[in-house]
């Protein structure tokens, strides 16, 4: 499919807009499905690679680097033009999914998914972008639905697929969940042509300078904070290293904030932009958002695969009913809004609804039944939805058509700021509780009838050894060994697994319960999210006619 640069002087027609939309999905469709695909397979990929418990070093790293340069890929778009940029976000994306193939440890992992993400930033901020650009706010719902397409089809292919390869020993030679990353670099580059096709626009240069050392201070600011946050349970809360990283990052955080203000409207992020009421409620919002949903996705795969013993393939299609809730989420607010033009409502419910699922989260036990927990995805999804479009829709609504990459970057950051601490924190929590309550549950279950009888039982005489010298050790060792490698749980006699993943369930009920705890605060910070009447024209049609204009007055003597 091809297409040839619009006409700077007419709105662009549905044909013109379709034909980009299809060039910005295949990026978006590259992100989305590496999210679902690692979602679901992160859990056999840390077993094998012997460290369970620095899983959040994977996905931290990955949405570290994503957070930082998101603000970097709009500023620059908005100055030299989406295009380039994009393509440069996925060739890099491609370049870390190789990169990833060759790990050896979870620190590696760690390390090649931060170059990941250094791509991954531009690709959801940028396609955001675009579509800030050529569609008018009250008509993007009419083309929401080829989105919707795209992230309902990653929804259901990525559980699949990474549940397939992760259960596979190996395909050409090559361990299983290795393609779980290198399915991305095939993927990539069709997107690659198909954005070389198709996206073409017309782009007046805007005249700023690149504000590099508020970037590195970004940088410097939120790298030792999410260290301590992953770190802290290891050194302790307290200790030197933690203090060091504190000042640290509160330093260049307040460095950060000063070199922002001097720089005015040439910094990565304007200051005076947050001073709008509608984009600084909307990012706050967005930051406590982002830590509750990241956290939230971050621990409900491992409670249906550690605690319920779920393959990746099946943990991955039991969250359906959450993508189902996401989905139906969008397509009711983006209806309603674009018959009404207000959206105010939709972000005010959804974290109602978030705050309440994650309380109800919070009573879901290791025998619960799924059923119940599913209908719970639901409600989640939904809040999920009745947030993304409409606060990304309020943000770009909210300011000059010549800031939308800045501002659609800026919704899109402060989401995975939040993201980034939520899945660091939650999973720190997690992980350090996890040893406690697991010593706690044996304590409660060994002396049982069933458990001593599982004891005896000769199938079981390598565990029964295992758990007489941990606890002859005076400790909860006996919890420790699921921390790098919790796979033995899939085959151990379910009497005996019974603490276990009693201990998983009861650490998982506290993460949900800080995350509820965090909508509370989410729904205050929503509450004073103002209503703004949506502009009927496209930000596209307005850049042109004001370039147009300035020419046009160039040109008379």
């Amino acid at each position: 499919m091809t297409a040839t640069t619009p006409a700077p002087d007419q709105p662009l027609t549905h044909r013109q807009i379709v034909t980009i939309l299809v060039g910005l999905m295949s990026g978006m469709f590259l992100a989305a499905l590496d999210q679902t695909i690692v979602a679901t397979s992160i859990r056999t990929i840390a077993d094998d690679l012997k460290g369970l418990e620095h899983q959040a070093w994977a996905t931290t790293a990955y949405l570290i680097t994503a957070t930082i340069v998101t603000p970097l890929y709009g500023k620059l778009s908005d100055i030299y033009g989406r295009k380039k940029f994009f393509v440069t976000a996925i060739s890099i994306f491609i370049a870390g999914s190789i990169l990833c193939t060759f790990s050896t440890s979870m620190l590696e992992l760690a390390a090649f998914r931060a170059i990941q993400g250094l791509g991954a930033g531009g690709l959801f901020s940028l396609a955001l972008a675009i579509v800030g650009d050529i569609v008018p706010p009250r008509e993007r719902a009419k083309y929401q639905g080829y989105f919707l397409a795209v992230f309902g089809t990653s929804s259901v292919l990525g559980p699949v697929v990474g549940g397939f390869l992760a259960g596979t020993d190996s395909i050409l030679g090559i361990t299983g969940w290795r393609w779980v990353f290198l399915v991305n670099v095939p993927i990539g580059i069709a997107a690659l042509v198909l954005v070389s096709k198709t996206l073409h626009l017309r782009h007046t240069r805007l005249n700023h300078r690149i504000d590099w050392t508020g970037a590195a201070l970004l940088s410097v600011s939120l790298i030792p904070l999410l260290l301590v946050a992953e770190q802290g349970r290891d050194w302790g809360w307290s200790s030197g290293n933690a203090i060091t990283c504190y000042a640290v990052g509160v330093l260049a955080a307040a460095a950060f904030f000063w070199q922002e203000a001097r720089m005015g409207e040439e910094a990565i992020l304007p200051l005076a932009m947050f001073r709008n009421r509608t984009v600084g409620v909307a990012s706050a919002a967005s930051v406590l958002i982002g830590i509750a949903m990241f956290g939230g996705l971050a621990s409900l795969p491992l409670y249906l695969q550690i605690v319920k013993g779920a393959s990746p393939t099946e943990a991955g299609l039991l969250l359906l009913p959450m993508t189902l809730g996401i989905m139906s989420g969008s397509i009711v607010s983006g209806q309603i809004i674009s018959r009404t033009g207000r959206y105010r409502i939709f972000p005010v419910i959804g974290v109602a609804l978030l705050m309440v699922s994650l309380f109800v989260f919070h009573f879901i036990h290791f025998d619960t039944p799924l059923w119940q927990t599913m209908i719970v995805m639901v409600f989640f999804g939904l809040g999920l939805g009745f947030n993304f479009q409409p606060l990304t829709l309020a943000v770009q609504n909210a300011v000059p058509p010549q800031q939308i990459g800045v501002a659609t970057s800026t919704a899109t950051f402060t989401r995975q700021i939040g993201g980034t601490i939520g899945t660091a924190v939650f999973l720190s929590i997690l992980f350090s509780l996890v040893p406690d309550k697991i010593a706690g549950a044996m304590k409660a279950v060994v002396p049982t009838p069933e458990f001593q009888q599982a004891l005896r039982d000769p199938a079981n005489a390598a565990f029964a050894k295992q758990l007489a010298e941990s606890q002859a050790g005076g400790s909860a060792a006996a919890s420790s060994g699921v921390l790098q490698d919790s796979s033995f749980l899939t085959n151990l006699d379910e009497r005996l697994a019974k603490p276990f993943l009693m201990g998983f369930s009861e650490a998982m009920d506290h993460v949900f319960l800080v995350g509820a705890a965090v909508m509370v605060l989410g729904f205050i910070v929503m509450w004073f999210l103002p209503e703004v009447e949506l502009r009927k024209g496209s930000a596209y049609q307005e850049r042109n006619d004001d370039a147009d204009a300035a020419a046009a007055n160039a040109a008379t003597p």
